[in-house]
């Protein structure tokens, strides 16, 4: 079957509108995760081009199919960023293409600074896409201050297509900063950790990352804080940091590229991602307290990474450990809640099931959306 790929927003309208059957939202392809079912493609990458950049105004507008990468490099030409430090999963996923970012937008993509400064939703200030009728909506703005009723910005991000096909995404950017830092805390047990990264992120220094492996590549646990800022404010902050951790014993400092490269591979998932770590991934959300009897609970087999301060673990489980997603989520559930979504692997139910009142919520948005039933149906598990 042949692509469809639309080179303007009216054009995407009247291709959704003459659609017969269902169709498979795609945009760079880099993120297959959720039940994809077949249907005929639709690519957005030919909508592509920044239309609006004002560094002033903190302010990006791109159309959806621009590749994330065009957008990361005019935002550095001015010393901006994308502050929620979107994740790129072709390591993990074991895909290639370009990530865009309309499908960042669609499935909320954010990397380890969301502890500061949110997710990408948050950093979203207007938004354009066609419904499953092919009509054109736009809402939000162009600027940081805007009032507009409904907020269907919030609710693309992380519809994964869902609801509406993205044509153009208006985004708030930041400065970025001058250096950064990590305090890397050698040999902490997990539960440790949870308490080394809570009293970090309590603290009044501005921790901007707060991550812990149980097992690195030398047999031992590791924590790490990143700080960012000025050269004197960063190396004041982590100073104290140090002062107030002492307890926690061993720890170092890394600097400048080398923290940045260190953030970037535990970002990206690097310790999943090559020909040794075969399995399901699954995205594990929770209580940071609650982290330790969680993994307490999935026993030795899987390899488990920590971010948000433990609010976040990504967890490899091999085959040969037996680790279901009924598992996952009877422990969950035994532990006191959470949310456990399939990012990479085999699973009847990849993203967390909901509560019928939820249930039925997101059921009645969706006939409200795409009352057809034909943008990506099936694919977070509910038929539309």
């Amino acid at each position: 079957m042949t692509e469809l790929l639309p080179q303007s927003a009216d054009e995407l309208g009247d291709m959704v509108a003459r659609a017969t059957g269902p169709l498979r939202i795609e945009g760079g392809g880099t993120r297959p995760i959720g039940q994809l079912r077949d249907g005929q493609v639709l690519r957005t990458t030919g909508l592509n081009g920044i239309d609006l950049y004002e560094p002033g105004a903190l302010t990006l507008v791109a159309k959806a199919g621009t590749p994330l990468a065009e957008v990361e490099k005019t935002l550095a030409a001015e010393g901006q960023r994308l502050a929620f430090e979107p994740m790129d999963h072709r390591g993990v996923l074991g895909t290639t293409g370009q990530p865009t970012v309309g499908g960042m937008v669609a499935a909320n993509v954010s990397g380890p600074r969301r502890i500061q400064v949110g997710a990408c939703r948050d950093s979203l200030l207007g938004v354009k896409f066609v419904d499953g009728s092919g009509q054109l909506i736009s809402n939000g703005g162009r600027v940081m201050k805007n009032v507009t009723g409904y907020d269907l910005v919030k609710l693309m991000a992380g519809s994964y297509g869902t609801l509406g096909v993205l044509s153009e995404v208006a985004l708030k950017v930041l400065p970025m900063p001058e250096t950064e830092q990590t305090l890397i805390l050698h040999d902490t047990p997990t539960a440790q950790a949870i308490d080394a990264m809570s009293s970090a992120l309590g603290s009044p220094w501005e921790v901007t990352g707060a991550a812990h492996i149980p097992l690195t590549a030398n047999d031992q646990p590791d924590t790490m804080l990143r700080v960012e800022g000025t050269q004197a404010s960063v190396a004041y902050r982590i100073d104290a940091l140090k002062t107030r951790l002492a307890e926690y014993g061993d720890m170092n400092v890394v600097e400048h590229d080398v923290s940045r490269v260190a953030w970037q591979r535990l970002r990206d998932l690097d310790m999943f991602g090559d020909a040794h770590t075969s399995g399901d991934v699954w995205r594990i959300s929770l209580k940071p307290t609650d982290a330790p009897d969680f993994l307490a609970r999935m026993g030795d087999g899987p390899r488990a990474q920590l971010d948000w301060g433990g609010g976040l673990i990504w967890l490899l489980c091999p085959e040969e450990t037996g680790i279901t997603g009924t598992a996952i989520r009877a422990a969950l559930t035994e532990i006191g809640g959470g949310h456990a979504t399939l990012i990479r692997g085999q699973d009847a139910k990849a993203f967390h099931p909901l509560p019928k009142p939820l249930e039925d919520l997101q059921r009645g948005l969706r006939q409200k959306f795409d009352p057809r039933g034909i943008l990506n149906p099936g694919l977070m598990g509910q038929m539309a």
